[in-house]
């Protein structure tokens, strides 16, 4: 498997596709009941190896008229009222973002943007990492917004860095794991850690309606790897796993990394979710697979079942805590859920265990019927879990009591049952399988090992789980990616489509409408993809136009109105859809359930990530990833891999000096109101 990951990784252009195309081969060795079982054994397995789930099933999930010919692009008004009201944008894929008729997109931040007070200026030729850590980071992800004042017109971003290209990102160097690291050096592998982590950032609207950086506020602040000091929490807090050279207590961590989506609690701090964390660590040994070798390390089966060490970055060679022989327990320090406190810049963030160990895509918070904190979580990986956490305490008007809840209380795998039910199975040490003779000593080894014992319980491995949005009324929105390793074998219920290449999301509602229920029932919303190819099995409702559908849905979020907006991330493979990545209104309900709209689409070889709107939903925030990058080898009249001196883009500054940028976009309505009302 090992030998295969390097194989795909190699076939990349960028660090970006090196990423997807490891994650491309499951590291779950149980996929005998998986979500496409489920969804097999649900809707018959012939009508999903037709590519089609069958008149009656499809009946079912979209209603008869779900397979009536999808509208074209320039088709009539739908015949139901839209709850989406924009005029929908044309899709397409070029070098600079759009945004529907009447709207306005600006940049607000970018990459090497000064945040902290007494930061330098951006110079992209003389990079530094203490100069970056005083500047935005790179490849933003998650967005949350945190208002300062009852008008809303002054709050705080709270921003994810989830990685680095560095192929785009330093001149002259290219891109280093598919050259052996050779151009590294420890001052540039340090600037690449200083670009990961996370920015607090305070903005405020003027009287023109538009947003802008308070350069110097106190808030500001960078979270890194390099630097950050954080706390941990929780059941493995202190645990011998948790201890290295140089925290003997297993109690003090340094940062942060592959910070994905996240979210915001009820009481206003940040959750920034660790993802892809095995990448980051290192062996200097391979196997006779050409591999990375971790067979001398102490709990080898395990890194195996994380995908560690991946040695996508040379930290390794330069910080010895990557090194999984000079620090094996390090490895065990990241996967985790980090909650910051934004008012505060000089808190220390807190990793909390209880959440468990995994990659984490999101961590999506909301409250029970009783008030209990309830946060669902993604694995964000091929053939892996859904999760969520329920605290055993109410929140209250007490922050650090409310924080304290992140700590106690008990984290659920989900296991979907062919009939439409869902049942969340608890991870509590000594509960079925999940004892000493098993390999799980305590409570701490079943929250490290979140995968293993999710294995262990049975729950149903999905299509890549990633951002998951609660709605108050006990339902839930699951974004399923893709899957394209699932075998038509392997297909059930709740994951439909053998060789997946366009995801598809499923609600679920919570038995009573209660967050904190161990039961619910699901079913599929949309079946992604083209719906005028018949063998991708795709399900929209059939107003939806040419322009409207999409494929590998990945963040999501409800505006103010209660409407789910989807951000999608095809990665290198957005050439199927012909499509660049954008951000679509989707309808939950009614008449026009499983109606999608494109509001707006990144620039080519980008990922949108956010979304995240302000209380009044005047304001919409979205952060562009990785812009020129993805697939450009794919781009009509480029077609080959971005450099930092031969971009496919140069995206948000179309400066010849400067390379493409990561940057958060903030959207507002011409002339002020609330958006698509």
């Amino acid at each position: 498997m090992q030998r295969r990951k390097f194989l795909e990784a190699l076939k990349a252009g960028n660090k970006a596709e090196a990423f997807e195309a490891a994650d491309d081969i499951p590291a779950n060795p149980l996929l005998d009941c998986t979500i496409g079982t489920m969804i097999a054994a649900r809707y018959g397995r012939r009508n999903v190896l037709k590519g089609a789930l069958g008149v009656s099933a499809a009946a079912s999930l979209f209603s008869a008229s779900a397979f009536t010919a999808p509208r074209h692009a320039h088709a009539a008004a739908p015949t139901a009222q839209s709850r989406y009201a924009f005029g929908e944008l044309d899709w397409g894929i070029d070098e600079t973002h759009h945004v529907a008729a009447g709207y306005d997109a600006h940049i607000l931040l970018r990459w090497g943007d000064p945040v902290t007070a007494g930061a330098p200026e951006f110079d992209v030729m003389n990079q530094s990492a203490e100069a970056q850590l005083q500047q935005f980071g790179y490849n933003n992800d998650y967005i949350g917004f945190l208002p300062l004042n009852a008008e809303g017109t002054r709050g705080l971003l709270c921003v994810n860095h989830e990685y680095t290209n560095e192929e785009v990102m330093f001149p002259g160097l290219g891109r280093q794991d598919k050259a052996g690291f050779a151009g590294m050096t420890r001052e540039l592998a340090d600037i690449e850690m200083a670009a990961h982590g996370g920015s607090v950032v305070e903005i405020a609207r003027g009287t023109d309606g538009k947003w802008t950086v308070v350069r110097g506020s106190r808030l500001n602040r960078r979270i890194s790897p390099l630097n950050t000091v954080m706390a941990v929490s929780g059941p493995a807090a202190g645990h011998s796993r948790l201890q290295t050279s140089a925290d003997p207590s297993g109690r003090e961590i340094i940062g942060t990394l592959n910070n994905c989506a996240g979210g915001m609690t009820p009481w206003g701090t940040w959750l920034m979710a660790e993802e892809n964390f095995h990448g980051y660590f290192w062996s200097d040994e391979t196997g006779t697979d050409g591999e990375p070798d971790a067979s001398g390390h102490p709990e080898a089966p395990k890194l195996r079942r994380y995908g560690a060490p991946g040695n996508w970055y040379a930290w390794g060679k330069y910080h010895d805590r990557f090194d999984i022989r000079k620090e094996p327990n390090e490895v065990n320090r990241f996967g985790w859920v980090v909650e910051v406190d934004p008012l505060d810049p000089f808190s220390t963030p807190v990793k909390h265990t209880a959440l468990g160990r995994f990659a984490h895509e999101g961590a999506e918070a909301t409250l029970s019927a009783d008030g209990r904190l309830v946060i669902y979580m993604g694995d964000d990986a091929r053939f892996e879990y859904l999760y969520k956490y329920v605290s055993n305490g109410s929140v209250s008007q007490d922050r650090a009591a409310n924080s304290r809840l992140l700590s106690d209380g008990t984290l659920y795998a989900a296991r979907f049952g062919p009939e439409g039910t869902l049942l969340w199975l608890p991870l509590v040490h000594g509960q079925g399988p999940l004892t000493a003779g098993n390999g799980f000593a305590g409570q701490a080894d079943v929250l490290i090992d979140a995968r293993l014992a999710a294995d262990a319980l049975g729950a149903t491995p999905m299509d890549r789980p990633e951002d998951v949005s609660p709605r108050g009324d006990g339902t839930a929105f699951v974004m399923l990616t893709n899957n394209s390793k699932r075998t038509p074998g392997q297909t059930d219920a709740a994951n439909p489509r053998p060789g997946s290449d366009f995801g598809h999301i499923i609600e679920i509602k919570e038995d009573g409408g209660d967050h904190a229920a161990t039961r619910a029932s699901w079913s599929i919303l949309v079946q992604c993809g083209n719906p005028a190819i018949a063998a991708v099995g795709a399900q929209w409702n059939p107003e939806t136009s040419e322009n409207g559908w999409f494929g590998s849905p990945d963040n999501c979020a409800f505006d103010a109105e209660g409407r789910l907006w989807v951000a999608t991330d095809q990665g290198r493979k957005w050439d199927r859809t012909g499509k660049s990545d954008g951000l679509y209104g989707l309808e939950t309900e009614g008449a026009l359930r499983g109606h999608s709209k494109l509001f707006f689409r990144c620039p080519a070889g980008a990922e949108l990530c956010g979304p995240y709107f302000t209380p009044d939903n005047e304001t919409l925030f979205l952060a562009v990833q990785h812009p020129g990058t993805d697939g450009t080898r794919n781009l009509q009249g480029f077609e080959r891999d971005s450099t930092f001196e031969d971009p496919a883009t140069r995206w948000p500054d179309f400066n010849p000096a400067m390379p493409p940028r990561p940057s958060v976009v903030v959207v507002t309505r011409q002339g002020g109101g609330k958006i698509a009302v």
